[in-house]
């Protein structure tokens, strides 16, 4: 019961990945601030990233399942307000507090899954909870798109309250945890420079080179602001009683080189989920529905592969699934980039993104039973939260960095492309022309001329963007040959005693 209650919770955090990727098109189509797209997806993931770590940390101080029951109704709440947003704006504050609160639902879950199976059997369990994400990943979109079509976007978010109170009620009724009562100091300053730190980095990224130039006085002071926060987080982290990442966690090999591949892939993961039903609506013209069904198709792979990749760690050890897990995904990252263009079959897209989901399905379990297997059960909490950290903020730096790459090129064509789309530009902002790409009754009353040219702009745009995905996988390729050969038999028993 505790594991049903656990995968409905990664269904809901699937479902809100995928329904917001679908429906993104259709609400800029609506609420406009195409320019704000970036914002939507990464200010999401950076509420993630900066609570990933306290909750963590609180699942080993307080208990997995009160900070569970915390993080789950944050969440509901930013939902009902993403659903009530009438504007860019409102939504985009909502998505914050909607972040804050995803920030308990995967870590939290997967720290659960560690204490209740061995290694052996949380192998198994993956399958089961990848297969959760393939189950939300087919319907999630489909039904994203019906939403749309129908009874309009706004639900798309109201529809997570009623799966996200089951989950919570089902865990907190079933899973029985035994606290020990002891004194704990959270580190409130390093969350705080942390969080600060983040922010600087991820608004240098989004807003340079599309609202102020790289080499702008604000462009300085964000980067200057994340050397400065940075720096004084690795201060605090070194000297604090308790910190909210211990650095000592870090200098583990094993654990620091998955940190590093979970921070690739989560931003191969978001870079293919965010901008593939953008490419789908408004270069090839398909439907909300079919641009869902693309992007669904990740996960068809992605349940088998982390299914066999327990079995395959157990006997080869970790470098040899990583290596061939991230293989698979630099494969794909190159015929991704080849297909980007106009005119492209969308079913030749989803068959290269059925390919992804081996190689990140692979790699992200990969290194999450790393990190979870070397540490005793007290840390696993803060262990995993790390994990995950690094997961989600390669997904937040990703977007930012390929939100600005795609912005900054289709800002550059539509200067000089300015003669040519004529009366179809409606705002002061360039890039808010595109918006009538992805509103199917704006894009009818297009002429041939315009819409051939925005079709061709945003095309090169997300074409730029999927070039820096492949070059993001071939480092992950790099990072698979530095973990560790060995299999984790030993520090599993100590973990599972230390556990007892």
């Amino acid at each position: 019961m505790v594991l049903g209650s656990l995968l409905v919770a990664m269904f809901l955090s699937a479902m809100e990945g995928t329904i917001v990727a679908t429906a993104m098109p259709t609400i800029i189509g609506d609420l406009g601030g195409f320019a704000l797209f970036a914002w939507v997806f990464s200010l999401f993931l950076l509420a993630q990233v900066a609570t990933i770590p306290v909750y963590g940390r609180l699942s080993d101080v307080i208990g997995r399942k009160r900070v569970f029951a915390i993080g789950v109704m944050i969440f509901l709440v930013g939902s009902l307000l993403c659903g009530a947003s009438k504007s860019m704006g409102f939504l985009i504050i909502s998505r914050v507090i909607q972040g804050v609160g995803a920030g308990a639902v995967l870590p939290v879950a997967s720290t659960i899954v560690g204490d209740i199976y061995s290694l052996q059997e949380r192998a198994r369990v993956q399958g089961y909870i990848s297969s959760a994400w393939a189950l939300a990943s087919v319907v999630g979109p489909t039904l994203g798109g019906l939403i749309v079509q129908t009874i309009g976007w706004s639900w798309i978010f109201w529809i997570n309250i009623p799966i996200g109170l089951l989950a919570l009620i089902g865990l907190w009724v079933f899973h029985q945890e035994i606290l020990t009562k002891k004194k704990h100091a959270i580190d409130w300053l390093g969350s705080l420079t942390l969080v600060i730190g983040t922010s600087s980095l991820i608004l240098a990224l989004v807003q340079g080179g599309v609202v102020w130039a790289w080499n702008s006085p604000p462009s300085y002071l964000s980067f200057a602001g994340f050397a400065v926060f940075a720096a004084l987080f690795i201060w605090r982290e070194s000297r604090a009683k308790e910190p909210i990442l211990p650095l000592d966690l870090m200098k583990r090999r094993s654990i620091a080189v998955a940190n590093l591949i979970a921070l690739v892939a989560g931003g191969i993961t978001y870079g293919i989920t965010s901008f593939t039903p953008t490419f789908a609506q408004g270069v090839l013209g398909v439907s909300s529905i079919a641009a869902g069904l693309i992007i669904a198709t990740l996960s068809i792979g992605w349940p088998v592969a982390a299914t066999l990749s327990g079995p395959v760690i157990i006997r080869r050890g970790y470098r040899f699934t990583s290596l061939i897990s991230l293989f698979i995904t630099l494969a794909a990252t190159l015929l991704f980039a080849l297909f980007l263009k106009p005119g492209v079959n969308p079913w030749a897209l989803a068959g290269v993104t059925t390919v992804f989901g081996f190689g990140l399905g692979g790699a992200t379990t990969t290194s999450l039973l790393a990190v979870q297997t070397v540490v005793p059960y007290a840390q696993r909490g803060v262990s995993t939260g790390a994990n995950m950290f690094a997961r989600t903020l390669g997904s937040a730096l990703w977007v930012a960095i390929l939100g600005s790459v795609m912005n900054s090129v289709i800002a550059s064509r539509l200067a000089a492309l300015h003669r040519v789309l004529g009366g179809a530009q409606k705002s002061g902002q360039p890039l808010d022309i595109t918006n009538v790409l992805l509103d199917p009754a704006q894009r009818l009353r297009l002429g041939a001329a315009p819409l051939r040219a925005l079709v061709h702009t945003l095309a090169a745009g997300i074409d730029h963007a999927f070039w820096w995905v492949f070059a993001t996988a071939a480092i992950g390729v790099a990072l698979g040959f530095l973990m560790p050969r060995g299999i984790p038999t030993e520090a599993e028993k100590q973990g599972d005693a230390a556990r007892t």
